[in-house]
């Protein structure tokens, strides 16, 4: 009897083999669940950098239409002021020609009137500069090269440049392929040059000629350029003026804000729309060497 229960046992229990086997197969679902929970958790680690990568834009985004709904209503408040103004000042720049005729033998009348003349003048720019401003911006996009686009930019700033002691420098390939509206664009990079340009003038930092060559005195605006990777190109405007002041860099493309004695405030404001009309983006920094850094990303 002991016998026969001795031997069921024995058949009964599993082989140091078998078990060795059964204890092989559990560590490679051990394995295969640790492989499998690091996948899970890198795949938790991705989605979630998306998710704030998300939130990120989409604050972007709500920030950049809530400027634009703001800038419309002040756009469209601002046109129709111009619109007002604009009537009244052809029929004081006609009466203002009828009256310098009338008095063109009183040396000192001629002279007021001619003080009328130039306000009203004065008058109507700024009423071209907010309709400017105001009017949809609707640029013709076609394929053509950044490098030229530049370069004409260059050439058409390089007389005030000059007369201001103010040396222009360009950094970037030959040729850069690019989707814009050549003349718009052309206008917001010649108008950021330009106020480097200024700013600089200002600051009396000039360009002066020794034995040597030019020395540079710290007067110079240097545009660099280059492709992109995700988007068409990157582009830097860079001065060695004064900077922007610390208060103003969240103001600065705001309509009507200036920083300067004179001057509208629309300058950047309508740099800000072009460049928001090719579905690009500008920014303004200071740097650490001194001066301002404005970069357009399209």
């Amino acid at each position: 009897m002991n016998q026969t229960i001795e031997a069921n046992s024995t058949e009964t229990s599993p082989t140091g083999e078998a078990r060795a086997q059964r204890i092989e197969e559990l560590g490679r679902i051990i394995m295969a669940y640790s492989e499998l929970t690091e996948r899970l958790q890198q795949s938790h680690e991705q989605l979630k950098g998306q998710v704030v990568k998300l939130r990120t834009e989409l604050s972007e985004k709500n920030r950049m239409l809530e400027r634009r709904n703001r800038l419309a209503a002040l756009g469209e408040m601002a046109a129709g002021l111009a619109h007002e103004i604009r009537n009244p000042l052809g029929g004081i720049q006609l009466y203002a020609g009828m009256l310098g005729q009338d008095v063109a033998d009183r040396p000192d009348s001629v002279q007021v009137v001619n003080k009328i003349t130039s306000g009203v003048k004065q008058l109507e720019w700024l009423v071209s500069q907010v309709l400017q401003f105001t009017r949809e911006m609707r640029p013709t996009i076609r394929e053509c090269d950044l490098a030229e686009v530049v370069s004409d930019a260059i050439d058409l700033a390089e007389p005030r440049a000059a007369a201001a002691g103010v040396r222009l420098t360009v950094d970037g390939p030959l040729s850069v392929p690019a989707m814009i509206d050549p003349n718009m664009f052309g206008q917001a990079l010649l108008n950021l040059v330009l106020n480097a340009v200024e700013a600089q003038a200002e600051r009396g930092d000039v360009i002066r000629e020794s034995l040597t060559g030019s020395e540079l005195t710290g007067g110079e605006v240097i545009v660099r350029y280059r492709a992109q990777e995700g988007a068409q190109f990157c582009l830097e405007v860079t001065d060695r003026g004064p900077g922007i002041p610390a208060s103003a860099l969240d103001r600065i493309f705001n309509p009507f804000f200036t920083t300067k004695d004179h001057g509208t405030g629309l300058g950047l404001a309508i740099v800000h729309r072009i460049i928001e009309s090719h579905d690009g983006t500008i920014s303004a920094a200071n740097m650490e060497t001194g001066g301002a850094r404005f970069e357009i990303r399209v």
